[in-house]
Parts: structure tokens; C-alpha cells; sequence
């Protein structure tokens, strides 16, 4: 499985989250420590958002971030307060290419994901039917994470007057799983669905940590508020700071060895306000998902 990190705060380095910790999402390209495999190098994207409330900038490769000269570079000066960065290790069968790797954006969304949906072949043509025609056109490869892409776009446009941003953002991300689990409850019921994923608009965002199955754990997700992120010298430190200069991550594996970090439990969302306030709640799911078609 892939591996993502997420920061929302004061802005900072790309470099700070993708190469210089010591556990950078460089790093788990090569040497993930929370997954069996620790290798993940099928590609690598990286979003960001710029401070003038635009659509986000995007660089994706299909080489291992490791060897990428161009992401270090781009890492060492480029700076936000909302980045998303994924590393790559290709479900079997989904080809490596660059329009297959994470993040995904459309507008202001952008998505990455970190799982698979199991048996996704055979209910592919059924989602792709049940897509508004602006969804479906906005997938270009072939993976299951931008097909899951496709599905919350979706329920964002539907959940459109909604004025709780944060709240909005959150019932995208539960609405479009629920989609999802009535295409496996119809379809591929022996199949597993993991879904550990993040959506955000660049102001606020939501991510989950879920599976289907009742044998194997869902895949590790892990959380950081109320202290400042810095790196310096290839040494990240999370320092007591005022409210106004609090950051919030979001990662696949702890960037630092800070004991602070939390667990998001399986079966969870947790929900990022633009004051880098969370609210964390079960995730409120119909087993057999929602009727679609």
C-alpha cells in the first residue's frame, strides 16, 4: 500500500514534509516502517496550494521519488501552508504511469488515497454509469483511487448547499464510500475494501481510515495538532507555539519520534476546519452502502 502525508498551517517548505525528516516521505519510498512492504516506488505526486486561494499546483513522476532530482529541487524553495504529498506502490495489475499517481485534482479538490477497492473490475462499468457527466470526464488513467475520486466529486457538487464547510467536506467523504460499499454489498461481496484517504478543498479537509475486513487491520494513519512543524538542518521538532501558529499533519507514519502523535482509530474520519480545529467521529456508514444506480 502507498504511503501519504497531508499539512495544513503556516506555510513551510515542501522539503520540510517530502525529504528532510528523517522519516520524509522520501524515506517511505524506499524504507516505510508502518507496512510490510517497505518499498513503495511506482511514482510519486505532490500538490500544494498557493497563498492566493487558487487551484493547486501539481508535480507527479512515475520514478521513485528517491531518484527524483526535480522533486528535491522544487522541495528546497517552493512553500505553502496546504500541502499533499503520496508515494506510490502500484495495486497489482494498474499500470505505473504518470496519470495514475496521486494526488488527483479537479478545481479546487484534490484526493489521494492509500488501499484498494477489491474486485474493482467487475463494478467499474457500473460506477463509470452512475457518474454526473462533469465526474466522469474528469478521469484520465485507470485506477480505483481516481474512479473513488470521481465518486466524491460527485457528492461535493450535491452536498452544495451545505454551509458548513468542514462539515460538507466530511459528508463527501462518507457519502462516497457509502457509494462505493453498495457497488461490493451488490457485486463483490467477498472482496475487501481498504480506504485510508484525504480529500480537501485547500481550506479545510477531511481524511478516513477504513477496511472491510475483520481479519487484517486497517492500514496505519496517524495525526499532529496544536504544535508548530519545523524542520531545520534535517531536525523536525514539534514546538509549543499560540493557536494562531498551530499545524495540523496528517500522515500515513510519524514524521517525528514525538510522542504526541495519535492514531486515527479504524473506522474513523477526521475533519480539519481552516482554524486547524479537528472533530474526529466514527464514520457513520450503512454496511450495504447506498442504493446508485
Amino acid at each position: 500500500m502507498c504511503r501519504f502525508v497531508y499539512y495544513q498551517g503556516l506555510p513551510i517548505r515542501l522539503g520540510e514534509l517530502i525529504t528532510e525528516p528523517e522519516n520524509s516521505l522520501i524515506n517511505q519510498s524506499f524504507k516505510a516502517r508502518e507496512r510490510r512492504e517497505p518499498l513503495n516506488g511506482d511514482g510519486f505526486g505532490v500538490a500544494w496550494y498557493p497563498e492566493d486561494g487558487d487551484s493547486p499546483a501539481l508535480f507527479k513522476s512515475i520514478s521513485p521519488a528517491w531518484s527524483n532530482h526535480n522533486l528535491r529541487e522544487i522541495s528546497r524553495v517552493v512553500m505553502s501552508s496546504r500541502i499533499l504529498g503520496h508515494v506510490r506502490a502500484a495495486s497489482p495489475g494498474s499500470p505505473v504511469s504518470e496519470i495514475n499517481s496521486h494526488p488527483f485534482r479537479f478545481g479546487n479538490l484534490t484526493f489521494m488515497h492509500n488501499g484498494n477497492l477489491g474486485g474493482f473490475r467487475k463494478f467499474r462499468r457500473r460506477l463509470l454509469d452512475s457518474l454526473s457527466e462533469e465526474s466522469f470526464e474528469i478521469i484520465v488513467g485507470g485506477t480505483d483511487s481516481e474512479h473513488m475520486f470521481a465518486v466524491m466529486r460527485d457528492e461535493f457538487i450535491r452536498l452544495a448547499e451545505e454551509k458548513d464547510d468542514a462539515r460538507r467536506i466530511g459528508l463527501t467523504v462518507e457519502r462516497g464510500i457509502e457509494r462505493l460499499l453498495y457497488w461490493r454489498h451488490t457485486v463483490v461481496p467477498d472482496h475487501e475494501f481498504n480506504i485510508n484517504c484525504l480529500l480537501t478543498d485547500g481550506r479545510v479537509a477531511a481524511a478516513c481510515r477504513f477496511t472491510t475486513s475483520a481479519t487484517q487491520p486497517a492500514a496505519s494513519l496517524h495525526f499532529h495538532l496544536d504544535k508548530k512543524y519545523c524542520c531545520s538542518e534535517c531536525k523536525t521538532e514539534l514546538q509549543k507555539c499560540s493557536r494562531e501558529e498551530a499545524s495540523v499533519l496528517i500522515s500515513s507514519e510519524r514524521l517525528t519520534d514525538d510522542d504526541t502523535w495519535g492514531d486515527i482509530p479504524p473506522g474513523h474520519i477526521l475533519i480539519v476546519d481552516e482554524k486547524q480545529e479537528i472533530e474526529m467521529r466514527p464514520l457513520e456508514l450503512d454496511p450495504d452502502g447506498v442504493a446508485s444506480e
